[in-house]
């Protein structure tokens, strides 16, 4: 398989329509390679717009989703990163090849120890990827410039926001099926927030992610 032809395909039919143009973005895409952060057996899948599986019910996002967030993100030298969930460890990646320092929080051994191996494998020295459940908070690390959830998450944790340095920006999916909207929350200060939707999307729920209160009759 030609991967170099099948990544610039992939940048030129799914990541440019979809409104990507950043040209960082485009760059690092080519840079980081996909293929070596999927799981061995889905590897001729890596440039195809499709979730790929990583087990646990778990799959890493479609190209497409994870160019346009990191798009969003506008990531900065200067930044220090909360990512819920390492999943393959690509996003990670991504992040920290723009970014100071990133902390991911991975609930799945298996898939933390994955995460881990490759992106030592690659020299991203800059990443922690430690066991945990972060879908509602995660205490450790100090303050953040940056918090992105990588599962959906019916109500957003308030407690997240008080992660953020001022300025900090959040990405998550909130809502529920079939209604998700992919937002970048960004705190202008200690009292005023801007939320822009950037998509709709449906994404699998983050274990333990913070539920509506249920009316019961």
């Amino acid at each position: 398989m030609d991967y170099e032809l099948a990544r610039h395909n992939m940048i030129e039919q799914q990541i440019r329509p979809w409104e990507v143009l950043d040209q960082r973005v485009l760059d690092l895409l080519t840079r980081v390679k996909r293929e070596d952060f999927v799981p061995p057996v889905y590897r001729s899948l890596a440039f195809v717009d499709m979730e790929i599986p990583l087990g646990h019910g778990e799959a890493m996002w479609y190209p497409k989703v994870e160019a346009r967030v990191l798009q969003a993100l506008a990531l900065k030298r200067s930044d220090r990163v909360l990512e819920v969930g390492a999943g393959s460890g690509y996003l990670t990646a991504l992040m920290a090849a723009q970014a100071m320092q990133v902390v991911s929080v991975e609930i799945h051994a298996d898939l933390k120890e994955s995460a881990e191996a490759k992106l030592k494998a690659h020299g991203f020295a800059n990443v922690t990827v430690k066991l945990g459940d972060a879908a509602r908070d995660w205490g450790e690390d100090g303050r953040f410039d940056v918090i992105v959830l990588t599962g959906s998450t019916p109500v957003l944790p308030e407690a997240f926001f008080k992660r953020l340095n001022p300025g900090g920006r959040l990405f998550a999916v909130v809502g529920e099926s079939p209604v998700m909207q992919a937002q970048l929350i960004t705190c202008l200060d200690e009292q005023a927030r801007r939320t822009d939707v950037l998509f709709e999307t449906e994404l699998k729920p983050l274990i333990n992610a913070l539920e509506p209160e249920r009316f019961e009759f």
